[in-house]
């Protein structure tokens, strides 16, 4: 009896060990030997074309971010897998090996404490507000006011800045820029602040507002957020990948493809390309 007892503790130390090792294992492999591991690149996706789009009772993603994340996937021989989070909660899904990077994530400085970016920046756009038609707007003090109620996506860069800037208006904030457009499509606000490309495809949809880039117009780089670790072979992967797009028009190109797909002339529309403007 005091033998077996014995087995069963030996066997329960060895468990113990070899589940710890496999739990050491698995924390300090690196982004890039995972994604070979596993066969598949996991890429953060949430409907907010002309980034990310799925059309209702149908699964495949589309959108730049989807169209750069199948084709690096292709580059690396894996498959695409899209999993689905918020742009709130995108960093936290990076940090909790959740996803293996995320486009249109603004490199922002408390950002770059809890994920990595590459150093090229993945694309620049412009903030603007989808506002009522009857709403005369020229600078952001005209949306400063007592009774002025915006929608945003929660903890993006819109966020942040209109808070900071807009002190005297009413800000409510939502999980995703599909719920942001649909509270000034109830017209439960007077306006939501989007960098321009969402609203131009947006504002097709809906069919009413006015699209106004607010004086000072803040331009901005949008990047590509991956993990922090140690091993930076995925990280300078990336950063060389989204730069040969960036720079030989791939980027523009497969823009420009998903605005036709969505019925929105690109000519209308920004480029994704600071040297277009």
């Amino acid at each position: 009896m005091e033998f077996l007892k014995k087995l069963i503790a030996l066997v329960a130390i060895i468990f113990s060990v070899n589940l710890y090792t496999s739990f050491a294992h698995a924390a300090n492999t690196s982004t890039w030997d995972a994604i070979k591991s596993r066969g598949d690149l996991r890429v953060g996706v949430t409907q907010a074309p002309p980034w990310f789009y799925k059309k209702p009772g149908e699964q495949e993603w589309t959108g730049l971010g989807a169209s750069v994340g199948k084709q690096m996937a292709k580059e690396l021989g894996v498959e695409f897998k899209p999993v689905e989070v918020t742009w709130g909660t995108a960093v936290a899904a990076l940090q909790a090996n959740k996803i293996d990077i995320m486009f249109v994530l603004d490199a922002t400085p408390a950002r770059a404490m809890a994920v990595d970016f590459p150093a090229h920046p993945f694309i620049y756009y412009a903030l603007a507000v989808l506002a009522d038609d009857d709403l005369t707007i020229n600078n952001w003090e005209d949306l400063n006011k007592e009774g002025m109620k915006l929608a945003v996506s929660q903890g993006t860069t819109m966020d942040t800045y209109i808070t900071k800037h807009l002190p005297k208006a009413t800000i409510l904030r939502f999980p995703s820029n599909g719920e942001a457009i649909a509270a000034f499509q109830s017209r439960r606000v007077q306006g939501v602040s989007l960098f321009s490309p969402p609203l131009i495809a947006m504002r097709k949809k809906l069919g009413r507002g006015q699209i106004v880039m607010p004086e000072p117009v803040l331009r901005t780089p949008s990047s590509a957020g991956v993990r922090k670790e140690d091993d930076k072979t995925f990280r300078d992967w990336v950063n060389t990948t989204i730069t040969y797009y960036y720079q030989t028009g791939q980027t523009q190109v497969w823009y420009e493809e998903f605005l036709e797909s969505f019925d929105v002339d690109p000519k209308t529309v920004p480029s994704v390309r600071m040297e277009d403007w």
